[in-house]
């Protein structure tokens, strides 16, 4: 967005008159100090004009506060859903994978390290599944306002955010119930939450671009998430269980290294750093192409949403 002060040259557009401008009898004077504003198409593969969006930081507080509102509202558990939908899980994974799960080495409760693998990957699939369908879920709104069609995905990231804060109390009071006390390293973990929310964020915002012009997408995303669930043994199996070899390739799978730290960083496990470091270049790439491929195609969401 640009904003021009000067007059535009007299060739190129006719005077402003009250007559030609007034709606409902305002008076033109009265905006005659105001800057004229030009909304321009973004040119080129790397403009990605973060400016812009940090200028619109409010609509993107006000998108994420509507999508909790939303998701919430006219429900009779509320927010306990929030804290419901990992402990359901928490449940089901620790009765068919107790006796494969747990390591001869792995002194944690098996519930408890189940339950420090699943909030973080609940946090992923639902960041990347509400940002993935976002913007089709916006079709009306893009088709008659502009706004940074980029606040979209971030404020669906940001809304599972809010979701994995308040499922954090089931991870207290499981370790309250078990008389753990969290680990020294546990001042890493919004660094491991940051970097979750940024991998969830770039395929989010990528595939979000593909779901407006392919809609087979949105049968192919919750498939995805379900393959990764298990492609993310991290949250069911101890490190100990897994061959050095398959090891070497699960680390290629940036959940499998971010639930590995979260699990550390709370329980004071060994953290793969070397494994983290590399989660984390991964993630900022997804962030970085999915927002460079957004931009890119954003122009035509409105014609072919």
């Amino acid at each position: 967005m640009t904003e021009i002060t000067t007059a535009l040259p007299i060739e190129n557009h006719r005077p402003l008159t009250p007559a030609s401008t007034s709606t409902s009898g305002t008076s033109f004077a009265r905006y005659r100090h105001l800057p004229i504003t030009v909304i321009e198409p973004k040119e080129g593969w790397l403009s990605l004009d973060l400016a812009e969006l940090w200028r619109s930081r409010e609509l993107l507080f006000y998108f994420c506060w509507r999508d909790v509102k939303i998701r919430y509202k006219q429900t009779f558990l509320g927010v306990v859903w929030a804290i419901l939908q990992p402990a359901l899980l928490m449940v089901v994974f620790s009765i068919f994978f107790a006796r494969i799960g747990k390591g001869e080495e792995n002194t944690i409760p098996f519930p408890l390290f189940i339950c420090a693998g699943i909030l973080p990957w609940t946090f992923f699939a639902t960041a990347l599944a509400n940002a993935a369908n976002s913007v089709v879920s916006a079709e009306r709104m893009i088709s008659k306002i502009y706004f940074p069609r980029l606040l979209l995905p971030l404020s669906s990231v940001g809304a599972a955010l809010v979701d994995f804060t308040i499922a954090i109390v089931l991870l207290g009071f499981m370790l309250i119930w078990y008389g753990i006390m969290p680990a020294a390293t546990v001042f890493l973990l919004p660094f491991v939450v940051v970097i979750i929310g940024l991998c969830a964020a770039g395929l989010g915002i990528f595939l979000a671009a593909l779901n407006v012009n392919y809609r087979d997408f949105r049968y192919i995303i919750p498939f995805l998430i379900q393959v990764g669930l298990f492609a993310t043994p991290a949250i069911y199996l101890s490190p100990e269980l897994i061959s050095p070899t398959m090891q070497k390739w699960l680390w290629l799978n940036p959940m499998q290294a971010l639930v590995t730290s979260f699990r550390a960083a709370l329980l004071g496990t060994e953290l793969p750093w070397l494994a983290l470091g590399l989660a984390t270049l991964m993630s900022c790439a997804f962030f970085l192409l999915g927002i460079v491929y957004f931009r890119r195609v954003e122009g035509s969401f409105a014609d072919n949403i």
